[in-house]
């Protein structure tokens, strides 16, 4: 389940103060974007659906994607 755009705020407002974080209003756009970002991130990851035998990767080693030809 993706959240809503009220949510994401709720979550970093109420995130923010269990941490004494000052967030600056200059910097607030950006979080907010990049959380909600991180937010459907994690709502792609959780609907796949896992089986008992499924097992973490032992290491993740990102790749570049291809160049892509014009």
């Amino acid at each position: 389940m993706t959240m809503t755009a009220a949510q994401v705020e709720a979550y970093v407002d109420a995130a923010a103060t269990a941490l004494d974080l000052r967030l600056r209003a200059d910097h607030r756009a950006g979080v907010l974007r990049y959380f909600g970002l991180a937010a459907e991130f994690a709502a792609l990851v959780e609907a796949v659906p896992l089986q008992p035998h499924d097992e973490p990767a032992l290491s993740f080693a990102p790749v570049s994607p291809p160049e892509k030809t014009r």
